[in-house]
């Protein structure tokens, strides 16, 4: 069995912001694919499953990530290994993504949070860019983190999405 995580923070105020872009990358792949989410919440997050694949969004806040990764972990005997988390990450360009077998949590306190619930950073990882100098300077991390993409970050999204799509795809099937 395999997990896939995505990262963002519960509720309608924090969709299509810059730290959702986990919950969004989700949710595109699930449109692609025909998926549905399960209506009602387990161990914490909103979940959908295929085949040997479980997909969540959990529902406490990013930074208390952890937690739930760690339940899901434990209930469904699911290796470190065969777990995937896709966060955003403002220290990468726009757009840019980056895949890593493992590693780091370089800042970012959702992939913290799981680091410490699991004991380890040996799961796989997928940053989305969602940097952009300019408007990060003039609000500062939190407020970014939080904030909405542009009009031109947005129409620059599909592909991004697809991106992960693909990623996301080549994790499942590994």
């Amino acid at each position: 069995m395999k997990l896939i995580v995505g990262l963002g923070n519960p509720g309608n105020r924090y969709n299509f912001t810059r730290h959702n872009v986990g919950f969004l990358a989700l949710d595109y792949y699930f449109k692609r694919h025909k998926f549905e989410w399960r209506d009602k919440a387990f161990l914490g997050a909103i979940r959908g499953s295929v085949d040997d694949v479980l997909f969540i969004k959990p529902q406490n806040f990013y930074n208390e990530t952890g937690k739930v990764v760690a339940d899901y972990m434990r209930h469904y005997q699911i290796a470190a290994s065969d777990i995937l988390v896709i966060c955003d990450n403002f220290d990468l360009k726009f757009g840019l993504v980056r895949e890593r077998a493992s590693g780091s949590a370089g800042g970012n306190n959702g992939l913290k949070s799981i680091d410490a619930a699991l004991g380890t950073s040996d799961y796989a990882r997928i940053r989305i860019g969602t940097g952009n100098d300019e408007l990060r300077s003039k609000l500062g991390d939190i407020e970014f983190v939080l904030s909405r993409f542009t009009d031109e970050e947005k129409s620059q999204l599909p592909s991004v999405l697809e991106e992960v799509l693909h990623k996301i795809d080549d994790f499942v099937l590994g």
